[in-house]
C-alpha cells in the first residue's frame, strides 16, 4: 500500500525524465501557442498533456512511446485546429468565444453578465486589478475569448478595428 518495489520507483524517474524530456522538445517544436491560454480548444490541450504525463509515469502498462504518441495527436491536433482556425472566420467563430462586453458607458449590461456567468463583485474585481479605484474612470470592461478581463479607461481613444469582435460595442 505505501510501497511497492524499486522497480516502480526506478520506472518511474526513468520513464519521468524521459516523458518530460519528450514534452519539452515537442512544446519547443510546437511553438507558443500550445500552452498559451487562448480559448476552450487550447484548455484542452493543456489538460489533455497533463493528463497523458501522469499516465505514462504512473501506469505502468503504458508504455513512453504510446505517451508519446498521445502528445503528438494532441499537439497535432491543437495545431490543426489553429492552422484552420486562422485561415476561415467560420471554423475560427466555431472554436472560439466571442469578447462579451459587461460595463458600459456607465452601466452594467445586466443580460450579458447573466448569460456569462459574471457579478458584478467580478467586474469590481477586474477594475481593481487594473488600476482604477472607481467606475468613474472606466469605460467598459470586456469578458474576453480566454476568461481574462479588459478594462478601458474613459481618458482612452477606442479604435473600432480593436473593438469589431466584441459584439455588444457600438460607438
Amino acid at each position: 500500500m505505501f510501497f511497492g518495489t524499486w522497480y516502480g520507483i526506478y520506472r518511474i524517474i526513468i520513464v519521468g525524465i524521459l516523458a518530460y524530456l519528450s514534452l519539452v522538445l515537442l512544446l519547443r517544436v510546437s511553438g507558443k501557442r500550445t500552452l498559451s491560454k487562448m480559448n476552450a480548444f487550447d484548455l484542452i490541450v493543456t489538460v489533455g498533456i497533463g493528463s497523458v504525463l501522469g499516465i505514462i509515469l504512473l501506469n505502468k502498462k503504458v508504455p513512453l512511446m504510446e505517451g508519446i504518441t498521445a502528445y503528438l495527436v494532441l499537439i497535432g491536433m491543437q495545431y490543426v485546429v489553429a492552422w484552420f482556425s486562422v485561415r476561415s472566420h467560420t471554423i475560427d467563430q466555431l472554436v472560439k468565444s466571442s469578447p462579451s462586453l459587461l460595463y458600459y458607458r456607465d452601466q452594467f449590461i445586466k443580460g450579458k453578465m447573466k448569460k456569462e456567468r459574471i457579478a458584478e463583485m467580478d467586474v469590481f474585481q477586474a477594475v481593481r486589478d487594473n488600476g482604477y479605484a472607481s467606475l468613474k474612470d472606466v469605460n467598459m470592461v470586456i469578458l474576453e475569448a480566454d476568461g481574462g478581463f479588459s478594462v478601458i479607461g474613459k481618458s482612452k481613444d477606442v479604435d473600432d478595428e480593436v473593438m469589431k469582435h466584441v459584439r455588444e460595442y457600438r460607438e
